[in-house]
């Protein structure tokens, strides 16, 4: 079977990401080149940072998808350049993360106002009340912070920029 840059990226949208289900790793942005040299395929995925825990898990997941679909000439490349950022997260993505109970990014990695002191305003994710604050720059996982909201009392993570 041929397969096209298009019906692999819907193969590999069919992936979620190992730590927020809610999207996959095409939504996410990791997924950042798929080549064909003669009928081999190489994918090539970006993490989205260099320690990042899920990223064997998201190669396994890749392998298998390929392999379960009937593809065996394949290879996975891990690229760290250009670096992964948020803004790589489509609008579509950064709506599921808030209706999953995750605070999306709210910039780009451009806006670079933290390193005056400037506090975010982070709009929570279940009752979109602007009355937040930060508990910890750590949240489920080290890519998210921790918020809680004042309004409604509910704790939530945020999506860091990156």
């Amino acid at each position: 079977m041929n397969h096209t840059k298009d019906s692999l990226l819907n193969l590999l949208s069919q992936i979620p990401d190992p730590e927020i289900p809610v999207i996959s790793i095409v939504e996410l942005g990791v997924v950042r080149e798929i080549n064909f040299v003669n009928q081999h395929i190489v994918i090539t995925l970006t993490p989205t940072y260099s320690g990042c825990p899920a990223m064997k898990q998201m190669e396994d997941d890749v392998r298998a998808k390929l392999t379960n679909n009937g593809i065996s000439s394949f290879e996975i490349k891990l690229s760290y350049n250009p670096p992964w950022t948020t803004d790589w997260l489509s609008q579509e993505a950064k709506q599921k993360l808030q209706a999953y109970g995750i605070a999306p990014p709210e910039e780009k990695t451009t806006d670079k106002s933290f390193i005056t002191g400037k506090t975010k305003q982070i709009t929570c994710p279940h009752c979109k009340s602007t009355n937040t604050y930060m508990v910890s720059q750590f949240g489920s996982t080290a890519c998210k912070a921790l918020y809680k909201c004042n309004a409604c009392l509910e704790a939530f993570d945020y999506f860091k920029c990156i």
